[in-house]
This record gives structure tokens, C-alpha cells and sequence, in this order.
């Protein structure tokens, strides 16, 4: 089994509930902003704590690196300690990088996160410069068993300033991207029917998933757009139908669910009771 195995078996045992651990300070109850201990160890803290809250209702973590480079060399050894933390409760844990590089930079990407103090077991990878961005990190997949979600269509609003271009066939620039990702994923189809290239597919635009679906047969998909960004899980009932068939992403609807509610330490059970939430938001429409 590749990783992509062992992520769909979990997602549909603990449910498809993605945890994005894109923490900032201004996230941190007024208990650990208080504590003597830098910025760093405080974030940390606070991810160790809504991990052992939330694991055992979700099928992976998301780490975004953009939160823990900001912070400098001491957030990238948060970011390095938080990857080791959710690796010692045995869950997948994808590291959003989004690279996407001519070849010979991917191939120092691939190793910089397949690899070493942050080795992850997925990364998200830009897919629009082409297969010479994608294809270094295909002796990763075939060796380790590791796992990539591929651009596709974003939930973000400007989203279709690019992905949405018309081309001379009548398809959209997304679905050919789609298609293509499709193609590079068939050598690498595992066990469970899915490949261990994966997708990123926001679920803001219910309509664009549905089509992006018949065109990715055997992918299986990282969906953003929940909560915060308007995405329900009635939204992505039709995406589920024939089973699930991806991870739910959240990030600051469960970061953030403690506020207005605790400051104080016990804020981890706020974000337990989100996580559970979502997923039963989520699986009463399976």
C-alpha cells in the first residue's frame, strides 16, 4: 500500500475531515500568549493540543508552510516538530507547499520534503508549468510510497482569472489540467483504486467539481473551501456519491473555534467538538 492507500482507508474509517494546522499567533488562547516560552514552542503547544484533540476524528493533518516560514528559522523548527508530532500518532500528514519549478529545482523540492527534518508523507505541487514540475517527484512515489496533490481547480475567488480560459476545443484550461494530471496519475494507481497522484479541487465551486470528478476517475481529491471560505458538507454530498473519495479541508473554523468561547487551556475541547461536527456534517450525507 502507498500512502494514498492508507489515506483513503483512514478517511473512510475516521472520517474525511482534513485539519489544517495553518496556525498564526493571533489563534493562540490568551493562556499560551501569556506563557514564558518564544513564539515558536508556543505554537507548538498549541498544535500538539488540537492534534491530540482531533486525530481520532479526521483522516490527516494539513501544515502550511507559509505560517512557519513567516516566523523565520524558529518557525521552521516548529514546522519540522509539528510534522514529527502528527508522525508519532500514526496519521498522514500533508505539507501544503504548493511548489512547482522547472526540474531541476523540483528535484531539490522533492528532497527537501521527502526527505530529512521535513520529510512529509504528501505535498501539494503546481502543476500549470507542466510535467517537467511534477515528474521529479515521481522516484518518491514509486520508492517511498509517497503522495502529491496537484493544483487543479482552486477555491479561491480569483481562481478562474487563468483556470477558467476557454480553449479552442470549448473546455475550460482547469479541465484539461485535469485530464492531464489524470493521465500522469495511471502508473501509480494503488490498491485502492486511487492513484498516488492526488488533486487539489476547492469545494466552492460545487458545479466545476463535478465535472473535475468524471474526469479524474481514479483520483483522489484535497478540498479546500470548507467553512470559513463557505463550503458545506451537503456541498460535497455529490463529489461522495459513489464513496468517499477525498479529504475535507478546515483550518480556521477549527483553529479558531475556541474563541469568543475560552481563552483559557481547555480550549482544545472547543476544537474537538468542531472536528466532530464537521465530520458529521460531512458524513450524514454520505
Amino acid at each position: 500500500m502507498h500512502n494514498m492507500d492508507k489515506l483513503a482507508q483512514r478517511a473512510r474509517k475516521y472520517g474525511p475531515v482534513c485539519v489544517g494546522l495553518d496556525t498564526q499567533p493571533g489563534f493562540l488562547p490568551k493562556a499560551i500568549q501569556d506563557m514564558d516560552m518564544s513564539l515558536g514552542e508556543k505554537i507548538l503547544l498549541f498544535n500538539k493540543k488540537v492534534v491530540d484533540a482531533s486525530y481520532e476524528n479526521a483522516a490527516c493533518f494539513k501544515v502550511q508552510i507559509a505560517c512557519y516560514e513567516a516566523l523565520g528559522l524558529e518557525g521552521m523548527r516548529c514546522f519540522a516538530d509539528t510534522l514529527a508530532y502528527v508522525h508519532k500518532k500514526g496519521v498522514p500528514v500533508i505539507s501544503d507547499v504548493k511548489r512547482g519549478d522547472i526540474s531541476s529545482t523540483a528535484a531539490q523540492y522533492a528532497a527537501g520534503h521527502f526527505t530529512g527534518d521535513f520529510e512529509t508523507d504528501f505535498m501539494t505541487v503546481n502543476a500549470y508549468m507542466g510535467v517537467d514540475a511534477v515528474s521529479p517527484f515521481y522516484p518518491y512515489l514509486e520508492e517511498k510510497g509517497k503522495g502529491l496533490f496537484l493544483l487543479v481547480k482552486t477555491s479561491n475567488p480569483g481562481s478562474g482569472d487563468f483556470q477558467d480560459l476557454k480553449l479552442t476545443d470549448g473546455s475550460q484550461l482547469y479541465q484539461r489540467v485535469a485530464a492531464t494530471v489524470s493521465a500522469w496519475g495511471e502508473r501509480f494507481v494503488g490498491e485502492s483504486g486511487f492513484s498516488s497522484i492526488g488533486a487539489v479541487v476547492g469545494l466552492t465551486y460545487p458545479k466545476e467539481f463535478k465535472l473535475v470528478r468524471a474526469l479524474m476517475p481514479h483520483t483522489f481529491f484535497l478540498i479546500p473551501g470548507y467553512g470559513a471560505q463557505g463550503g458545506t458538507g451537503k456541498d460535497i454530498a455529490e463529489v461522495f456519491s459513489g464513496g468517499v473519495c477525498g479529504v475535507v479541508n478546515s483550518s480556521r473554523g477549527l483553529l479558531c473555534a475556541h474563541k469568543g468561547k475560552t481563552e483559557g487551556m481547555d480550549f482544545d475541547a472547543c476544537t474537538h467538538e468542531a472536528v466532530l461536527s464537521m465530520r458529521k456534517d460531512i458524513e450524514q450525507w454520505l
